[in-house]
């Protein structure tokens, strides 16, 4: 590996940050402990030295969190990336895309790892409050049976380190066995699926190349078909794809996981429904209709029957509206591609197409 250069500014301003992180630690650390290091995502490390940190292998993430990816452009996403990379975790969380009331599900305060801690009615889940030395996970309190499930997970924190995780997994997956480890766990064995914020999805240990990364404000959407056997993703209320198949009669759960410090994620929506001739209509007017089209402004239907349909099947028929129509509810906004940065409008939906599940 090439060794990266000491005159380097940048780089010098890196291990600067990692030195003022170590002192801080080592004044909240529990005695006995004070001479272990850790490295720059704020994971246990066994050197603090700066020859170590020189040749740290390129497959281990950055500590500088993913930007970017957010689902809106608020004030408070716009300096996603502060000066100091040992400021971020002050930065403020917005409320965009929170307009859920209702949720069917929550965190489940009996099955998640050691190292987390639920606020806002179960909603939220933080992970690793001072340091982290492993992976930490949590499930929902519902098991996804019979029906059409949707939940979406939004990025409260900055998005960094080894992994952070969002997918499904059955009740044999053990949240606490790699407290001490850092790993991928969603998908590292055959009962659960997780998708990266790298992009990578993985089951069975295996990984592919899925899609862009997300970051601290991007809104992870999860629908499980139970009918059909299906999982889909979708990123800032886009779909990015099917991850699965043949998922029938498995009984599964929404799941989370993280190793970095300080990290946290917010259950958003988590709404289901029966597979009825009534969701089959409008999962079919959803796939004919143009992304940039409200389903529910563009049918020529009673206002009555908006209203019933905006609040059942409303995360059916506004999949793949852009942020500002979904806020503005605006038919005359421009066909705009989202927060999408590093992706433009027509691969993701032609990617998608190719990946989606036909309902009908």
């Amino acid at each position: 590996m090439t060794r990266r250069p000491r005159n380097s500014r940048a780089w010098r301003f890196v291990l600067s940050g990692v030195r003022r992180d170590q002192e801080t630690r080592a004044s909240v650390l529990p005695a006995g402990e004070e001479t272990l290091g850790y490295d720059s995502d704020g994971q246990h490390s066994n050197s603090d030295s700066e020859v170590e940190l020189l040749h740290l292998p390129a497959s281990i993430p950055s500590a500088v969190p993913v930007t970017g990816e957010s689902y809106c452009s608020c004030d408070n996403q716009k300096d996603a990336y502060c000066s100091s990379l040992y400021a971020f975790h002050q930065i403020k969380s917005c409320q965009c895309g929170e307009e859920d009331d209702y949720f069917d599900w929550v965190w489940d305060d009996g099955s998640k790892s050691t190292a987390t801690v639920l606020s806002s009615d179960n909603r939220k889940v933080s992970f690793h409050m001072e340091y982290s030395c492993g992976t930490a996970a949590i499930r929902g309190t519902k098991m996804l049976t019979k029906g059409q499930h949707f939940w979406e997970i939004k990025m409260t924190s900055p998005v960094y380190g080894t992994d952070m995780m969002v997918g499904i997994g059955t009740s044999d997956v053990n949240l606490d066995k790699y407290r001490h480890t850092f790993c991928s766990l969603l998908g590292k064995d055959a009962e659960s699926w997780g998708l990266s914020y790298t992009g990578l999805l993985q089951h069975k240990g295996d990984k592919s190349n899925f899609s862009s990364r997300f970051g601290q404000g991007s809104i992870i959407g999860v629908h499980l078909d139970t009918w059909h056997g299906v999982l889909t993703f979708y990123k800032n209320r886009k779909c990015i794809g099917v991850a699965a198949t043949q998922l029938r009669n498995k009984k599964l759960f929404p799941m989370v996981c993280s190793t970095a410090a300080k990290s946290s994620m917010k259950v958003i929506r988590s709404c289901c429904c029966r597979t009825s001739l009534q969701y089959l209509c409008c999962a079919r007017i959803r796939q004919l209709l143009p992304d940039n089209i409200d389903s529910l402004e563009a049918l020529p239907i009673p206002p009555g029957l908006k209203h019933v349909l905006s609040n059942k099947l409303g995360w059916v028929l506004q999949m793949g509206l852009s942020p500002s129509r979904q806020r503005k509810n605006d038919t005359t906004a421009s066909t705009s591609c989202g927060s999408d940065s590093d992706s433009s409008c027509t691969p993701e939906l032609e990617d998608c197409q190719r990946k989606r599940c036909r309902r009908i």
